[in-house]
């Protein structure tokens, strides 16, 4: 099963992996990036979702990496399987911190501030939505047919 069964891939909770929708909450600490993108890979794998893996990865990769500069408590993961192919997959990011992300336009010189950028110029379409505890960033993503 790889990283998944590995004790060091830590995750808070697993609050749903089954079905159409796979729910993970990490910490927010520097390895929840790459426990993050561990899960997606393999959730796509095993969803046959292989041609998204590498997008979804680096997207993921952006939100999460922006929660933990931004924010405090814990990172939520969720990936919402396409019913049909041609559909949407659907990625979300939530973490404790109410205010919306703020997409900028960076300078050649800075070494950050193009994560949303390049979730706006990658995915179908995007947003946020306020939560009872902070906001969801989610995503979508074209499912080749």
């Amino acid at each position: 099963m790889g990283r998944l069964a590995d004790p060091a891939w830590e995750v808070i909770g697993v609050i749903d992996t089954e079905g159409d929708r796979a729910e993970w909450t990490f910490p927010a600490e520097p390895g929840a990036v790459r426990n993050a993108r561990d899960a997606v890979r393999d959730r796509l794998r095993r969803w046959n979702l292989e041609p998204l893996t590498d997008l979804t990865t680096l997207l993921v990769s952006e939100l999460v990496t922006n929660s933990l500069r931004h924010a405090t408590g814990p990172i939520g993961l969720r990936l919402v399987r396409p019913a049909h192919p041609g559909d949407v997959l659907r990625v979300e990011v939530s973490d404790p911190l109410p205010d919306p992300p703020r997409e900028r336009v960076a300078r050649p010189e800075d070494e950050s501030g193009r994560g949303l950028q390049l979730v706006a110029l990658s995915s179908r379409s995007w947003g946020t939505r306020p939560g009872d505890t902070g906001k969801t960033v989610w995503f979508e993503l074209a499912v080749p047919g």
